[in-house]
């Protein structure tokens, strides 16, 4: 079908996620195809997918391995539900999952996003003291500019203004606390900005343990609110206040696990074992839509009863344990073994890093932030002040324009310039790919 007439076809049916009609109106691309860490749009031109197709993709696209085990699972069956019974990759894959994932992760309940497999972390915590007795364990905290998905519960424990101001009548209250930001803490210590936040979360806990049901954050990583690190020791810190206050502990890994901060787990860094896990994206390789919520034995046996308890855990979707999804996860999984991805990421974090050192010299960039193969350029109209560009000039979003204008695809977070390339890159094209980022900050900010 020509480009003119897709063109049209998507102005006129299309509504988009997480865009502003108008923009894309203005500025529109279609996908045709794309091979190895490459799309192609139909107009022929290619593009390096800097942001691994909205932080998903791992070995690039059309991965051999991958492709086959999706048609060798098509000649058995697509899809069976998993609402009283089980198929093999579901099963299989469960394991698989249990085996990898931080000590003491036992059981996996599957979904189909990652704002689903919150939105199920969030009703398990909840039921989890409901089923025990404890009726008044309620409430959550969540940390300031977090961000969880787009479902009400997840919108209800998220905190970033401009995705979820307009839905707040719909939404139930939760305790926020502040996020050990560094770059924005007035002392611009790492260690001073951890302890105080921790010493605010300890406050609350103090203050309200006996109504709060759990905390939930992204490890590591704020990952929509501006890819803001966290400092070392913030997360083991937050998991011994949660013992200590006997509240439980949500990890949304769903941004963060399958390698993408180098380890397998971004609780991995700081040997954390949370007691509710969510994760998604990296799963089937950016392949399929599949996302899982693992909890402890712990939880689990809080519903396991006879039926007439009514403990049942009353939650499902129409595709859970998918087996298309389910066995293309697995082939994934069956890589980073093969292929020591974890390593690699590690080595490749590390060249990325080395790359990425120069653009503190740029007038306009204010902080970078890495873990792993996850970064953000912060953009700031004075480095000295770290006085933020006025938000309606939208320069992140001008940068991006501009970067696919020069051959790469991002997203940013408002003035955050996001660079997660697939975890297969090479060394030369993360080269040629931050050669294209130094150049697209420079022609915006600077008119270099």
């Amino acid at each position: 079908m020509k480009h003119e007439t897709l063109l049209e076809k998507s102005r006129k049916h299309l509504w988009l996620p997480f865009t502003q009609m108008k923009d894309y109106d203005a500025n529109p691309l279609i996908i045709e195809s794309g091979e190895g860490v490459k799309l192609k749009d139909t107009e022929g031109k290619e593009y390096y997918d800097a942001f691994s197709s909205v932080w998903l993709n791992v070995h690039g696209h059309r991965k051999k391995e991958l492709d086959e085990a999706i048609r060798q699972q098509l000649d058995r069956i697509a899809h069976s539900t998993l609402l009283g019974m089980t198929n093999i990759p579901a099963t299989e894959l469960a394991e698989r999952l249990v085996k990898i994932a931080p000590p003491g992760l036992t059981r996996v309940f599957y979904s189909d996003s990652g704002a689903a497999s919150v939105e199920i972390a969030l009703k398990m915590a909840f039921q989890y003291w409901q089923n025990r007795g404890i009726k008044k364990k309620s409430k959550f905290v969540t940390m300031k500019n977090g961000y969880h998905g787009d479902t009400i519960g997840a919108i209800s424990v998220g905190s970033i203004d401009i995705f979820h101001q307009v839905y707040q009548p719909l939404l139930f209250d939760s305790y926020k606390v502040s996020y050990p930001y560094v770059y924005r803490h007035p002392s611009g210590d790492a260690t001073i900005c951890r302890d105080a936040c921790l010493a605010e979360l300890e406050q609350l806990l103090m203050e309200h343990h006996e109504d709060i049901a759990a905390i939930i954050l992204e490890p590591m990583m704020q990952g929509a609110g501006g890819m803001v690190l966290m400092p070392e020791g913030y997360l083991a810190g937050a998991a011994r206040l949660c013992r200590k206050y006997d509240v439980l502990l949500i990890a949304d890994e769903v941004a963060t696990g399958f390698g993408r901060t180098g380890e397998m787990f971004a609780c991995d860094h700081e040997q954390v074992t949370p007691d509710i896990m969510t994760a998604g994206k990296g799963l089937t390789g950016g392949y399929l839509p599949v996302a899982v919520t693992m909890t402890t034995e712990r939880i689990y046996e809080a519903f396991y009863a006879d039926y007439t308890e009514l403990k049942t855990f009353f939650h499902g979707h129409s595709y859970t344990g998918n087996q298309l999804g389910c066995a293309v996860a697995l082939a994934n999984l069956e890589l980073f073994e093969q292929m020591n991805l974890i390593e690699q990421v590690q080595e490749k974090a590390a060249y990325v890093k080395k790359l990425l050192s120069s653009f503190q010299e740029l007038k306009h960039v204010g902080d970078i932030r890495q873990i792993g193969l996850m970064c953000g350029l912060e953009l700031v109209a004075d480095k000295e002040t770290k006085q933020p560009f006025e938000w309606a000039n939208r320069t992140g979003y001008q940068v991006s324009l501009k970067l696919r204008e020069l051959g790469m695809l991002t997203r940013p977070m408002g003035d955050t310039i996001v660079f997660m390339p697939p975890l297969s890159s090479r060394d030369s094209e993360l080269t040629e790919m931050v050669d294209i980022l130094r150049q697209g900050i420079l022609s915006v900010t600077e008119g270099a």
